[in-house]
């Protein structure tokens, strides 16, 4: 039997944000915390760390703080869904969040980037990209540390999310 699962995560965004980080649903261990990409083997954090040349803030409001300061905003392509666990391969049923309404809120926004191939393939499968006007896009490599099919070592992920870097200008 499944779990439904409902996304706990406000989007990070605020009038500054040029770069949206797109996910698919928090795992377990990120909803239980309310924290984004909080479990402690996600690559997520040591890799923006290299981007900004920074060391990851220790606290999660710290983080959260960084990432603004930096233009980078995140939010999840999942509001709910069905899933047992916490990889994305077991998601069914998956309800959107509203980012038409992300859009119009913050029209400032320059660039999405997916987290993972889950995370576009939901956006594409319920808003398709048109809502995403004039922005530029990409998907980059999951920043999951589970190994897949897909998955590449740490620095090979580096190496492609730094695609961000422009925009953090």
């Amino acid at each position: 039997m499944n779990n439904i699962l409902k996304n706990v995560l406000p989007p990070l965004v605020n009038q500054q944000t040029k770069v949206m980080i797109i996910g698919s649903m928090p795992g377990v261990q990120s909803l239980e915390k309310a924290q984004y990409y909080g479990h402690p083997r996600n690559h997520f954090w040591p890799i923006i760390a290299q981007i900004v040349n920074e060391e990851v803030p220790e606290q999660y409001e710290q983080r959260l703080i960084w990432l603004k300061r930096h233009r980078i905003g995140l939010w999840d392509a999942i509001q709910s869904c069905e899933r047992e666990g916490s990889l994305d391969t077991k998601i069914k049923n998956e309800v959107p969040n509203d980012f038409v309404w992300l859009f119009a809120t913050y029209p400032q926004i320059e660039a999405i980037f997916f987290n993972g191939t889950k995370a576009q393939a939901v956006f594409k499968k319920h808003l398709g990209f048109s809502i995403l006007q004039h922005r530029f896009y990409t998907q980059l490599p999951s920043s999951s540390p589970v190994p897949g099919k897909y998955n590449k070592t740490f620095d090979e992920k580096v190496v492609l999310w730094r695609a961000i870097t422009p925009y953090l200008q």
